[in-house]
């Protein structure tokens, strides 16, 4: 296919899907209504980039995202794409009912969405704008719940132990919560108690703070759903060809001369800014946050999913990082608020230049920092403490033994 062909994506699917050229990506049904498309886990020992990252690759080079022999493979990012696409448009909806993703060639099926505007098989009970928060399934009667949640989850890097988990569990990306709105839940089910019953991981907005020196010269809410690049000057040409048409939202460093600086920190600050020229670009996903660094100079990082906490954690250069993982957050928050662990920890730190964490310098000293919260989990901690306050007031107010205490 020609980058630029004016093919909507349900057009481009079913071209692709009657070529036969794609091993797994076939039609469900005789009546061509539902057709199935691999999802292999990249983690699986058995997984060919080649085969089963092709048709991936294929919708991301239709799209201009990634162009042969120039761009570096991205087969995570490529899938990313696709699924984003499929949730996204109104000619698809996922069949959850269907999928097979723990068997040794794992699919997902979707449904072809009439022009009719018919949503979905007869036998789906699901709605189009539910999401998951991975926990396991109970034994509760399916006539006491009062919502089910549906969420993909997606691994950029594996550790052993992690590789070892998704060895059991890996393919089940669709994984539920049961809410139970009057009886009391069974062994084993772990729910999350909000007010609301509407939870959807889709806000990929942040709060972006850079610091100098300790002092807060910048403090920005992204707004595009492709992330934020912080930098020094303009984003490089060759990032559009990359990420398509640039419309990350760009943050660019504020001048040294904002904040009254030593003049020996002043000029080391003004050295270090012209080898973050490149920057990094930093967005969220449903599956967390990522970060991707392009500049000469150094960067080093902290947050959930940082490999150390007491020594420096450096970001390679042209590799993609996942800061935060949405399943683990999520998890952390089930357990905290059944009492069983802390709050979940969700801020990131940067440092530019100088090796952080970093037990003998406090990050006051460091020259230049930025600090990234994610919205959605500052949202999530906000219902969390609104339904342990209307807990503990309802417990006040019925307890008949209270007064005696």
């Amino acid at each position: 296919m020609e980058t630029g062909s004016k093919m909507h994506m349900k057009e481009w699917l079913i071209v692709q899907i009657e070529s036969g050229i794609y091993e797994g990506l076939c039609w469900e049904d005789e009546e061509k209504t539902m057709f199935r498309i691999p999802w292999k886990h990249a983690a699986k020992k058995d997984y060919k980039q080649t085969a089963d990252a092709a048709l991936f690759k294929a919708w991301a080079v239709y799209k201009g995202k990634h162009r042969e022999g120039r761009d570096k493979a991205d087969p995570t990012m490529w899938k990313t794409r696709l699924r984003c696409a499929l949730n996204k448009s109104p000619d698809f909806q996922e069949v959850p009912e269907r999928n097979q993703l723990d068997i040794t060639e794992p699919y997902k099926v979707y449904l072809i969405v009439q022009d009719g505007g018919q949503a979905k098989p007869t036998e789906s009970h699901q709605t189009k704008d539910q999401v998951t928060i991975p926990v396991k399934r109970s034994s509760m009667n399916p006539g006491s719940l009062e919502k089910q949640f549906h969420c993909e989850k997606e691994s950029f890097q594996a550790s052993k132990e992690e590789r070892k988990l998704l060895t059991d569990d890996l393919m089940r990306e669709h994984l539920y919560c049961e809410l139970n709105e009057n009886k009391p839940q069974s062994q084993g089910s772990t729910p999350i108690p909000f007010l609301s019953p509407t939870l959807t991981i889709t806000d990929f907005r942040m709060q972006v703070s850079l610091i100098y020196h300790g002092q807060k010269v910048m403090q920005v809410f992204t707004k595009s759903p492709d992330g934020c690049f912080i930098l020094q000057g303009c984003v490089p040409v060759g990032n559009e060809q990359i990420y398509g048409p640039c419309t990350a939202q760009q943050l660019p460093f504020p001048s040294p001369s904002s904040v009254p600086l030593p003049l020996c920190k002043a000029e080391a600050m003004n050295r270090l800014l012209c080898h973050l020229e490149r920057g990094v670009l930093i967005w969220v996903a449903p599956d967390g946050v990522f970060i991707k660094r392009f500049c000469q100079g150094r960067v080093y990082w902290s947050g959930p999913l940082a490999p150390r906490s007491d020594k420096p954690n450096k970001l390679e250069r042209e590799k993609t990082f996942k800061l935060l993982d949405s399943t683990t957050f999520l998890n952390e928050l089930q357990s905290c608020l059944q009492g069983r662990g802390p709050s979940p920890s969700y801020e990131i730190e940067l440092c530019f230049g100088e090796e952080y964490p970093d037990p003998n310098i406090p990050k006051a000293k460091k020259l230049i920092m930025a600090q990234v919260v994610p919205l959605f989990a500052v949202d999530l901690l906000q219902k969390f403490k609104v339904s342990e306050m209307e807990e503990k007031w309802t417990n006040l107010s019925t307890d008949p033994g209270e007064e005696e205490m």
